[in-house]
């Protein structure tokens, strides 16, 4: 059995996100989608990635360092970003402004906050990616809370944590 295809719109519709931004990110291989002609179709795992960059980019991180956040994770992990996210463990992605970490050890997030200079920002990965399941679900279903909430606000919400250190500096 083929895996659901979502097209533009219907990602648009799920995430939240503009036509251009998904555009944009297919441009920059940031999440590169299948083609069927002219139309993108993204699989599940491509509208989680989705989820997690606009999440990302709600919360003010640059369209570098996410790049850098989306490139370690491949590198480093060798997976995609949702294939970390879904194997079972709260992954969470801590930031001062100048460092990155992601962690999935409460300790160790715990360490990170404790030892701050400056306020940390924190983003659950894990979270992110459970929601738009859950929005697909719902989709599947006839009921589209993305559809009801406002663009700001129809990325999934999340709450905060972090492990391996991502980047640095600059």
């Amino acid at each position: 059995m083929a895996e659901r295809q979502f097209t533009s719109n219907e990602v648009i519709r799920l995430t939240g996100i503009t036509a251009r931004q998904l555009q944009w990110w297919d441009e920059r291989g940031l999440v590169v989608p299948s083609r069927q002609g002219r139309n993108r179709l993204y699989s599940s795992d491509d509208l989680a990635e989705i989820a997690v960059l606009s999440e990302l980019r709600r919360k003010g991180f640059s369209l570098q360092r996410v790049r850098k956040i989306m490139r370690f994770i491949q590198r480093e992990l060798g997976k995609r970003l949702v294939e970390t996210v879904t194997r079972g463990s709260e992954f969470h992605l801590l930031t001062d402004g100048r460092q990155i970490y992601l962690e999935d050890s409460a300790n160790e997030i715990i360490d990170i906050l404790k030892n701050a200079r400056q306020p940390i920002m924190s983003i659950c990965l894990s979270d992110a990616v459970k929601e738009i399941h859950a929005e697909i679900s719902a989709a599947e279903g006839g009921d589209t809370p993305a559809a009801r909430r406002s663009p700001k606000s129809a990325a999934p919400r999340s709450v905060a944590r972090a492990k391996r250190k991502v980047a640095s500096g600059s």
